[in-house]
């Protein structure tokens, strides 16, 4: 694994930092003082170094944390397969669960008693818009250490998945109509409908570098979302308390590599700058992803 320092002049901080904009929203973030660190990443490692590096990085004696994924909207637990493999073959017991994606407050309080059943510490990650659902569900949760944010949102009280994607995001720059096909679903809150993403959608702006076939297999069996995720203001802010780590791929048109580096000044995370990639980077790119894993639950000490 190779990392290097990533410089950033405070011109730079200041561009990236200073507004977070969709269409109809502009959120302000500021950046009051700098993150723990900020790396860039070069592939992650080899899957045997990963390992290793797994195996030893904790004292002996020390309990292997738990880690538990959270997949994001238009995706499923299969996302975080290769992240899962690794960390199977290091020893840890590791959980991809299924996020509802039918509203931030329910989808996090599912989360929540999921991982009050987990005895001993627990290092959460989250994809997408799972980053804003752990950033509820581990508020006030003592046995989670980490949290770990892959090109996701991590949202503050009152702001809401949809004002997060960033002015430069596809979901900021298309209409709804380019964007998704729509379903009606048993329950639905009033003026809720499901949301799928429309094929080249997928293919080009979602999933953009995963080969064609791939993504045309993932867009087939995506799950949808409720337009409820997106709209539900956020009730709390985990990472005010718990130590977090950002993998931001500077090829994510989803939720924009500017959108999310602010996120993460914000939340004084750890940040490691991955350059390519797409909103998939996790499948794409897994042992890059599971480096960063592997640092938090490294932290554990």
């Amino acid at each position: 694994m190779r990392y290097q320092r990533l410089k950033l002049g405070h011109g730079c901080l200041r561009t990236a930092v200073s507004v977070v904009a969709t269409a109809a929203t502009l959120v302000a973030i500021p950046a009051s003082r700098a993150p723990a660190s900020t790396l860039t990443a070069q592939g992650g490692g080899t899957k045997s170094s990963l390992i290793h590096r797994l195996e030893t990085c904790l004292p002996t004696g020390r309990p292997k944390p738990t880690v538990v994924l959270v997949h994001g909207a238009w995706a499923d637990a299969s996302s975080w397969s290769g992240e899962v493999a690794t960390l199977q073959a290091a020893g840890y017991d590791v959980r991809a669960i299924a996020n509802p994606l039918q509203g931030l407050t329910s989808d996090s309080e599912y989360v929540a008693d999921y991982l009050k059943t987990i005895h001993g510490p627990v290092v959460l990650a989250g994809h997408s818009y799972g980053g804003a659902v752990i950033t509820n569900a581990a508020a006030g949760l003592a046995n989670v250490k980490a949290l770990v944010y892959v090109d996701a949102s991590a949202p503050a009280p009152g702001e809401t998945n949809a004002q997060l994607s960033g002015a430069g995001s596809v979901l900021a720059k298309d209409t709804p109509a380019q964007l998704f096909f729509t379903t009606s679903y048993p329950g639905a809150p009033a003026g809720a409908s499901e949301l799928y993403l429309k094929e080249n959608i997928f293919v080009h702006n979602f999933a953009s570098d995963l080969p064609r076939g791939e993504a045309e297999r993932l867009w087939a069996s995506q799950r949808g979302a409720s337009t409820a995720a997106f709209s539900t203001p956020s009730k709390a802010a985990a990472w005010k308390t718990i130590p977090s780590w950002y993998f931001i791929s500077t090829g994510d048109q989803i939720i924009t590599a500017a959108s999310e580096l602010a996120m993460a000044h914000r939340a004084h995370s750890h940040i490691t700058v991955f350059h390519g990639g797409s909103h998939l980077t996790l499948i794409s790119h897994p042992n890059a992803v599971t480096a960063v894993i592997a640092s938090a639950i490294c932290s554990l000490r």
